[in-house]
């Protein structure tokens, strides 16, 4: 690789240090690297660390420095581009991006001497709608989540596959994640952990009120429709649909989204022989 550009999270790099370092090291060892200058000054008013319309032509890979978020923001905004992306841990505690900022200058070498391996992701796309007509389309890294907007009521959701019936839920929320996914809002909410290389989708509900719920393992060319149950017909005591944690659509009762296996991946670069149980491992403190 000869070309690269660094994607900032500005409030984990504030004064651009470790990003003018990635910088130098590269020009350097005759490289090129851009830095994307985006943080609180961003013209449209709403803090955003990824704008495609700045990546050049010439760029072989995608630096994200930050934490998962920052990552998942960059792997949505840049899909069209097709760019590898490695994100480098700026943050507590990451699953997806890769490398520490501590041990960032090895993980340059290898890249510049094609030593890693890409490995694709599967993502997800879902379409919100009311009586037929679309609210929202958007895709997910990580998950789709329809949680309760408004009042601390529970929310009832029938579930179909494929457009058949599976079950309903009264719960909080409910989670549909990627493998990818599966170590981030479905951990939390008990669900299970997926090797991100695995071709599923998984269905978890969020706090249900019910003794007998477990998370529902899917095979990844199904079509999954949740649908808020007439219980919530205001705005108040109604739901709110939102991607990877950034996008997000408010449901009332009837409203439906859609979700299933989208035709765009994001390549995510490896510089480790680290196997997914080894990091797991490590993330775990074990």
């Amino acid at each position: 690789m000869n070309t690269f550009y660094v994607i900032t999270n500005y409030q984990k790099d504030p004064e651009f240090q470790t990003s003018g370092m990635i910088r130098e090291y590269l020009e350097s060892r005759g490289k090129k690297c851009y830095i994307q200058q985006c943080g609180k000054d961003c013209p449209t008013g709403q803090y955003r660390y990824t704008d495609a319309q700045k990546v050049p032509k010439d760029v072989d890979c995608v630096l994200v420095l930050g934490g998962d978020g920052t990552l998942l923001q960059a792997a949505r905004d840049l899909v069209e581009c097709s760019l590898p992306l490695l994100g480098i841990n700026m943050g507590t505690l990451g699953y997806l991006a890769e490398i520490e900022h501590t041990n960032v200058c090895p993980a340059l070498d290898k890249l510049m001497d094609d030593n890693f391996s890409v490995e694709s992701r599967m993502m997800i796309q879902g379409t919100a709608l009311h009586q037929g007509r679309q609210l929202l389309r958007d895709i997910a890294l990580n998950d789709v989540v329809i949680r309760r907007n408004g009042k601390l009521r529970v929310l009832d959701f029938n579930i179909y596959v494929d457009n058949v019936f599976l079950t309903s839920y009264s719960a909080d929320g409910i989670i549909v994640a990627t493998p990818t996914g599966s170590t981030g809002y479905n951990l939390s909410a008990g669900g299970p952990i997926v090797a991100p290389q695995a071709s599923l989708i998984l269905l978890s509900a969020v706090a249900p009120h019910t003794l007998n719920s477990r998370s529902i393992v899917l095979p990844d060319d199904v079509e999954i429709t949740i649908e808020v149950s007439a219980r919530h017909d205001t705005d108040m005591d109604g739901a709110e649909a939102t991607f990877d944690g950034d996008t997000s659509v408010k449901l009332n009762s009837g409203d439906r989204i859609v979700i299933a296996r989208s035709d765009r991946k994001v390549r995510m670069i490896k510089t480790k022989n680290t196997s997914f149980l080894e990091i797991l491992r490590e993330k775990m403190g074990n």
